[in-house]
């Protein structure tokens, strides 16, 4: 039997082999205070916890059936010093974990500069720190090094001790960009940017992915992490340079398209608009970015109130082509929609083409109408149309009783 129950063991040493300290042991000074953080929390905890659960054990073999000697005293309600022992260490521990989340919350702020690269040894003023602009797809990564006009799918490289500041959006869904051994996990949202400091402290490889449930792709969307000195930087980025290929906003739009078990891709150049056009989500051809579109609600959006904000934006509203008259006439005008100069040009085509053929048509006959629910001989001049000086077009139809 004593054979059998270590035999039994043997599975759970097998699960617990498997453990990945990263969390608590990682390579980057963020994650490492993070982790610190984590430690302390739940040492804490356990000066309450521990001693409740050996209090239980100690009661229940205490107070047993068989324990004669047991002290009893059903009369027994109240002590003072055990009622401040129950209430003072919970409010005392309460008020250290209370100091200890409000000083991380505000010194681990994902959006702060770090202003450290391990203990003991601050930022350096000089040293500019790396940007990365960082892309959630469906499913996959889309790295770029804006200083240094490069990009790459599913692999990411940084020098060791050097700051790096990431700006992170999605294309589609929302996503969470997380690597254990670098910092905690920050959401990526589709038009929204969302940004993390961080700094890696020893070279190695590791582990980045989507810690956020976002499709079908989900499980595969991980990339690899290289941790380099500066001169091993360096020269990945040369290599990235040389074997890559350009990343223009049509082969974006094609990497943009769902795909799972991507591998690694590299591209030598960026477009240098890319960026913009992914956060203001209108890389298409011809459609309007979400700046544009807040400026015009900024100005009073698509109703009444904004005619005279968006007016502005054709440059010749006050002489059009040709004429002496304002374009838009003398009355009140109206944004109805806003359309591409390819969809105004393909509109002016076919106001000409129906002018001409209204221009060859038959002309109307003012003979009088006939039909279901009108008088016999209803003559033309009965239907008026009128026209304020300085109001709408408005008709004015006067027809048979009951029509």
């Amino acid at each position: 039997m004593r054979r059998l129950r270590l035999l039994l063991l043997v599975p759970m040493v097998a699960l617990l082999s498997a453990c990945n300290l990263v969390v608590l042991k990682p390579a980057g000074d963020v994650a490492q205070q993070q982790g610190d953080l984590l430690m302390i929390s739940t040492l804490l905890m356990l000066i309450i916890i521990v001693p409740v659960m050996a209090l239980t054990v100690f009661f229940a073999w205490k107070y047993r059936a068989s324990n004669k000697d047991a002290e009893y005293q059903p009369d027994w309600d109240h002590s003072t010093h055990l009622e401040v022992v129950i209430w003072a260490a919970p409010l005392l521990i309460i008020i250290c974990l209370g100091a200890l989340t409000w000083a991380g919350t505000h010194l681990l702020d994902p959006y702060r500069p770090i202003d450290r690269i391990k203990p003991g040894q601050a930022v350096d003023e000089s040293v500019e720190p790396l940007q990365v602009n960082v892309v959630a797809l469906d499913w996959k990564w889309l790295f770029i090094y804006p200083q240094y006009g490069v990009a790459t799918v599913n692999e990411l490289a940084a020098p060791v001790d050097r700051p790096i500041r990431f700006h992170i959006t999605s294309s589609s869904v929302m996503n969470s960009f997380y690597i254990p051994a670098l910092a905690g996990q920050i959401y990526a949202m589709p038009g929204m940017e969302t940004k993390l400091h961080a700094v890696i402290n020893r070279p190695g490889e590791y582990e980045g992915f989507s810690a956020n449930y976002s499709g079908d792709g989900f499980s595969h969307m991980r990339f690899a992490f290289h941790g380099m000195d500066q001169a091993g930087f360096d020269g990945w980025i040369a290599g990235v340079r040389q074997g890559g290929q350009p990343l223009d906003r049509d082969r974006y739009l094609e990497l943009e398209k769902p795909s799972e078990k991507v591998p690694a891709m590299r591209f030598s150049t960026v477009d240098g608009g890319l960026w913009d056009a992914i956060l203001n989500m209108c890389v298409e051809p011809g459609k309007m970015c979400m700046g544009e579109m807040m400026e015009i609600d900024r100005k009073g959006g698509l109703t009444m109130a904004s005619v005279r904000n968006t007016m502005p934006l054709v440059y010749d509203k006050y002489a059009g082509r040709g004429k002496n008259a304002a374009i838009f006439g003398s009355d009140d005008s109206y944004v109805m929609t806003i359309c591409t100069p390819l969809q105004a040009e393909a509109a002016a085509a076919d106001r000409i083409r129906r002018a001409e053929l209204e221009a060859t048509s038959a002309p109307v006959s003012l003979a009088p109408l006939s039909g279901l629910g009108l008088a016999q001989g209803v003559p033309m001049a009965s239907l008026s149309i009128n026209k304020q000086s300085t109001g709408p077009v408005s008709t004015d139809v006067r027809s048979a009783p009951n029509a």
